[in-house]
């Protein structure tokens, strides 16, 4: 199929010159979702009818004259985005008939930019694993190895971009979920700033899609190129028509830079809770020769830098501390007895998640307040340097693990094994802050298992790790397809 791993770019020009139609792309894709994701999964809900008309109507605008940053471009939507007239149910059997009847801001914005919308991406249980799998769905598998995770929570649209379902996705992130789907499946994603895209209508069932600010979730955009994650990044950034929208437009700066040599980068490899492990490691050592090959200042060391142990407590306290807030009470006055267990000795990352669970608003504000601090610390950074590389997690793609006790889940590193979440904290570098980040594919493990790094950039600054993305993927290559 000769349209299979075209990029969105490529499929616009393509349009244009009368190569292809829309409709001829769109009826491609769905062919091959139908012959294929009987092995992967990755679209959960179809909305095949729907696409094929709106393929349709791409190419009638395109012969009156019109055009569109995504005109007749065939993409996927995270379950967890509300489509009017499709389920949304978050992986949560409870909510298996929810069906919204208004469209998220982001699929309006999708539709308003052309694109084809084929239907829906799966997603773990409430969005909350760093895996992919529900009862009502299944489970999504990992196209380079279908034993293993596909990430979570956007693996769906990773699994699906990886395997020529569409040419981009979109899906959102508060613990790596565009970031881990990304770097495990060999594909691109961006986690923007916080607050640069509207989220509303990205919410659980059966709540309203009110215009809700989050304290450190995302949306984003999922691709195969870094040039296509910052088309569609420009379609779904900019505030809610319904609030800031009233009396704000958005301008993002330019990047930075616009040739590696000019670059200023510091290179991280190692978190004082949790080791990398080799594949990861040789994956980030790899972006950082290129850097070095391209003629860009590269540090691995900084007094600039926060804490990074104290980022990492922070950001799984803030993490953890929302997601009990509608825990029965007999649940929480039980982690309550456990947290006054706690030794005050004890700073492990379990020990702080636990207290995190029990916070009162005073001591959520206390947390607050310093990660404003570290706010202002990254911004003082960023006066010195651009960007930061560092791992997205410590491993590749893992084997599939279905223990319903997360908390008893252990992460394999380089044969060693660790408290499942705590492979989090690279999430939480750039999460915590609300930093943009930009995952790219970097490397290869042993197993031939696809090895990406984040590129972190200073806020409101988007454009400054996309065009390193950009530049990196003309060094050392990008997307390639599973074997």
């Amino acid at each position: 199929m000769k349209w299979k791993f075209a990029t969105a770019e490529y499929l616009s020009t393509a349009m244009r010159t009368g190569d292809v139609t829309s409709v001829e792309l769109t009826n491609e894709a769905i062919a091959r979702i139908e012959r294929d994701d009987r092995l992967i999964n990755a679209i959960c809900v179809p909305d095949f009818d729907r696409a094929r008309a709106a393929a349709h109507q791409a190419d009638q605008a395109r012969a009156r004259g019109e055009d569109g940053p995504l005109l007749g471009i065939p993409v996927t939507v995270k379950e967890s985005y509300n489509i009017a007239g499709l389920p949304t149910t978050w992986g949560m059997p409870q909510q298996w008939d929810y069906t919204p009847t208004e469209d998220a801001v982001q699929v309006s914005r999708l539709r308003a930019a052309g694109a084809v919308v084929l239907g829906k991406t799966n997603v773990p249980v409430g969005l909350q694993d760093i895996q992919t799998f529900n009862d009502i769905y299944g489970t999504t598998n990992n196209p380079w190895d279908h034993d293993r995770t596909s990430g979570g929570s956007s693996g769906g649209s990773a699994a699906a971009l990886a395997t020529g379902f569409g040419a981009l996705s979109i899906g959102s992130d508060l613990a790596g979920s565009l970031r881990t789907p990304a770097h495990f499946c060999g594909v691109y994603a961006h986690k923007p700033t916080l607050g640069l895209a509207a989220t509303r209508g990205m919410v659980a069932p059966p709540a309203p899609p009110l215009p809700t600010d989050f304290d450190m979730a995302v949306v984003g955009p999922m691709a195969r190129t870094a040039r296509d994650l910052t088309v569609l990044l420009d379609v779904m950034a900019g505030p809610d028509p319904l609030t800031s929208g009233k009396a704000h437009t958005l301008t993002l700066p330019p990047a930075r830079h616009q040739r590696l040599s000019d670059f200023r980068v510091l290179v991280l490899d190692e978190h004082p809770f949790i080791p990398t492990g080799s594949a990861v490691q040789a994956g980030v050592n790899r972006v950082a020769d290129a850097l070095v090959d391209g003629g860009a200042r590269v540090e691995r060391h900084s007094t600039l830098l926060p804490d990074l142990a104290e980022a990492a407590t922070i950001y799984m306290q803030l993490l953890v501390s929302g997601s009990v807030a509608r825990f029965p009470i007999e649940e929480y006055q039980e982690l309550q007895a456990q947290a006054t267990e706690l030794s005050e000795d004890d700073q492990s990352l379990d020990a702080a998640r636990l207290r995190g669970m029990v916070f009162s608003h005073r001591d959520w504000t206390q947390v607050y307040n310093l990660r404003e601090l570290h706010r202002h610390t990254w911004r003082q950074f960023f006066e010195e340097f651009d960007a930061v590389v560092g791992p997205i997690t410590p491993t590749p793609a893992f084997p599939h693990d279905h223990d319903p006790d997360l908390f008893q889940r252990r992460i394999a590193i380089d044969g060693a094994e660790h408290a499942y979440f705590d492979q989090l904290v690279w999430a939480g570098l750039a999460s915590m802050p609300g930093l943009p980040a930009t995952a790219i594919p970097a490397d290869r493990s042993p197993e031939g298992l696809p090895v990406g790094v984040q590129l972190i950039g200073p806020m409101f600054e988007d454009r400054t790790p996309l065009r390193l993305a950009e530049l990196l993927e003309q060094k050392i290559g990008g997307f390639q397809a599973p074997r």
